[in-house]
């Protein structure tokens, strides 16, 4: 049994409008990236695959989402700094500022998902469930064709039950 995966603690949003919540997703896949300016395998891997996923999958069906958690090098992450980070390397999806916690170690969202470090890629279902968490590199085709069930699970599901008065059948 899956778990409604629990909202997003966030310090500021770039790249939108306005604050996104999970709960205003429903309905979409949500792949979410964990990732650090600093980290090396955000850099070459992490960053690039949520890229890949914003511009293979329709954003109409898949809603990609960068959450920046920071739990080391504090004094240099800054929010100015990710601003230039996310210009320079042409990052077009939301990025969320996660919440740091009160003594500054792990990131509240971070903690509330029990992720072990960056990149982390969570896969939430258009039920708003948690269905992956990926850390460290994870190859495109396994991450394409994961996308691929979520999206098709929906598209699976009976569109409309016909009965008549001798039995009932599926759309």
């Amino acid at each position: 049994m899956h778990t409604i995966a629990p909202e997003l603690q966030v310090a500021a949003w770039l790249n939108t409008r306005g604050a996104l919540s999970l709960q205003q997703l429903r309905g979409k896949v949500v792949a979410i990236y964990a990732f650090q300016m600093l980290c090396p395998g955000c850099v070459s891997h992490g960053i690039p695959q949520a890229k890949a996923i914003r511009a293979a999958f329709s954003d109409q069906e898949v809603a990609v989402i960068g959450l920046h958690s920071v739990f080391e090098h504090h004094d240099v992450m800054t929010r100015k700094a990710l601003e230039a980070f996310v210009h320079e390397y042409r990052i077009q999806f939301p990025v969320a500022i996660d919440q740091p916690s009160s003594d500054g170690a792990i990131p509240l969202t971070m903690e509330r998902y029990g992720l072990r470090g960056t990149p982390t890629l969570l896969l939430i279902d258009r039920q708003g469930r948690l269905r992956h968490s990926h850390f460290g590199r994870v190859d495109d085709m396994a991450v394409g064709a994961q996308i691929g069930r979520l999206l098709g699970e929906v598209a699976a599901a009976p569109s409309a039950v016909q009965c008549d008065d001798t039995a009932c059948s599926i759309g």
